[in-house]
């Protein structure tokens, strides 16, 4: 199920919790295709804390608790690092990571917890969603087969990667215009993980997020950008990226582009999803400006212009998700909505 969908199920499940309906949702994926993230985006937006334990980490007693003695009775002291609405609130979300890796004694632990919101005398606050996540048999990671009176706890969902949601994210969150141009143009590097191979470093959309950290730190020294991309986001997608970026010196003028002068598209198509991507983050930047309607509305201009329309609709498409409906009330939206509107409804 493709990031955007699961993002929807997560928040409707954290606010089941007020009418009594939430149920706890397991989520399957490789490693660095954002299970994590989507999790702690859901406490992000609602302004909740998000409770990770990493419960292959755990021993058995983490979650039980230590018993003392209490007069002749033995009672069990409640482990901190759970949920309590003293400490944490009354409202969040307990997140269970890496439950696949652990051993089979702390997956016993957590069976109670995790369906009866309880664990011997704790109980889990009523506003606290739970949520798992874990790596599938044959991902090469360390994982133990769940459990079936585990797995009955649970909804289950599997976490695919899909290029336009990456996108989004990564113009939301600043990610450098030429790692998600290089995606557009090599959709297929997004996610491209062979366990059979065992690599080390693979791409992920986590470990694209590295690539653009390495960009701005290696940037100006050549001799160690290649490395740099390699060690990010393996050898061959490394090499392709490096390319890319040092053919970038073509690229048309931008700001000549959002001054609304004449530039000449380019013929390359890296170059196309290149100056495609450039302006969306542009138009990213001047969303909330004084002068941001006239922007959007040169870079629809430019969008007219591409010879091959997909790509003025893909750049279309990808400007709208990052700022919102603002694009349609600009006067040019409908001229350039007119010009593909054969495009839009019978090839795409």
């Amino acid at each position: 199920m493709r990031p955007a969908a699961i993002s929807t199920i997560l928040d409707r499940e954290y606010l089941s919790t007020e009418q009594g309906y939430h149920t706890p949702v397991m989520l399957w994926g490789p490693p660095g295709v954002g299970k994590s993230q989507l999790v702690s985006q859901v406490g992000e937006r609602h302004g909740i804390p998000v409770i990770d334990i990493r419960l292959s980490q755990m021993e058995p007693s983490d979650l039980r608790g230590i018993p003392f003695r209490n007069g002749e009775l033995v009672e069990w002291a409640e482990p901190a690092l759970l949920p309590h609405v003293n400490n944490q609130g009354e409202r969040g979300i307990l997140f269970l990571d890496e439950i696949t890796s652990a051993p089979p004694s702390v997956s016993a632990a957590a069976y109670q917890l995790i369906l009866d919101r309880r664990l011997g005398e704790y109980k889990v606050p009523d506003g606290w969603a739970i949520f798992a996540a874990g790596n599938r048999q044959g991902d090469r990671g360390v994982t133990y087969t769940m459990p079936a009176p585990l797995a009955n706890r649970f909804t289950h969902f599997e976490v695919e990667t899909h290029l336009d949601d990456w996108v989004n994210w990564a113009y939301k969150n600043g990610i450098d215009e030429r790692v998600i141009a290089f995606l557009r143009f090599r959709p297929e590097r997004l996610f491209d993980f062979d366990p059979a191979h065992n690599p080390v470093a693979f791409p992920t959309p986590r470990s694209w997020e590295f690539a653009h950290r390495g960009l701005q730190k290696f940037d100006q020294i050549p001799n160690l950008l290649t490395d740099t991309l390699q060690a990010c986001v393996g050898p061959a997608a490394g090499i392709e990226l490096a390319a890319f970026v040092n053919n970038l010196d073509k690229l048309p003028d931008i700001d000549a582009i959002l001054r609304g002068e004449p530039v000449v598209v380019p013929t390359e198509i890296d170059l196309q999803y290149a100056v495609a991507s450039a302006l969306v983050g542009r138009a990213v930047k001047h969303k909330d400006s004084p002068e941001g309607k006239e922007i959007f509305g040169r870079i629809m201009e430019y969008a007219g212009r591409f010879p091959q329309r997909e790509m003025g609709i893909m750049l279309v498409s990808d400007m709208h998700r990052a700022i919102g409906t603002d694009l349609f009330g600009i006067p040019e939206f409908a001229p350039w909505a007119e010009a593909v509107a054969d495009v839009m409804l019978y090839d795409l």
